[in-house]
C-alpha cells in the first residue's frame, strides 16, 4: 500500500506472528528505526538478535541507510514482535520495487509463520496434558 502525504511517499506492510501484529511504514531517509514512538534499539532492549531479525530484509537488499522505519506493534512478546516487523518490512519493500520480491522470497522473508497456540480441550489440563491416570 502506497500513501502519499506532503510530498513524502510512505510504503506500508503488515506482519503477523503468533499474537503479534506489526504495521510497518517506511519512508526514504537515513535508516532510523522507531517502534511505538520509541527508538527501536531501546524498544528491543538493545538485543542484537532482535535488531538483526527486524532489519533482515533491508540488510539482504543492501538498503540499510536508505529508509526510515516507523512501526506500530501490539500483542505478544519481543520475539513475536520482531518477527512480525521482519515480515511487515519485507512486504513494504515489495511495494517499493516488485523485483525485491524474488530476493526476499528466496530468503524466506515473505512467508508467514502460522504457528499459534493450540486451544485447551475439555477434560484436559492444557491443550494435550491429561490428568494422571489411576488404575485403582
Amino acid at each position: 500500500m502506497i500513501i502519499s502525504s506532503k510530498n513524502k511517499v510512505i510504503y506500508s506492510g503488515t506482519g503477523r506472528r503468533k499474537t503479534s501484529i506489526a504495521r510497518v511504514n517506511i519512508i526514504p531517509g537515513s535508516g532510523k528505526l522507531t517502534i511505538n514512538g520509541i527508538p527501536g534499539e531501546s524498544y528491543l532492549q538493545f538485543s542484537p538478535n532482535y535488531l538483526r531479525i527486524s532489519r533482515a530484509a533491508l540488510n539482504i537488499l543492501g538498503l540499510d541507510k536508505e529508509y526510515d522505519i516507523y512501526v506500530k506493534t501490539e500483542g505478544g512478546g519481543l520475539t513475536g514482535q520482531a518477527d512480525a516487523i521482519r515480515l511487515g518490512l519485507a512486504r513494504a519493500l515489495c511495494n517499493i520495487n516488485p523485483e525485491n520480491r524474488l530476493t526476499l522470497k528466496s530468503q524466506g522473508l515473505l512467508s508467514r509463520d502460522s504457528r499459534i497456540k493450540e486451544r485447551k480441550k475439555y477434560g484436559l489440563r492444557k491443550a494435550r496434558k491429561a490428568p494422571q491416570y489411576s488404575k485403582r
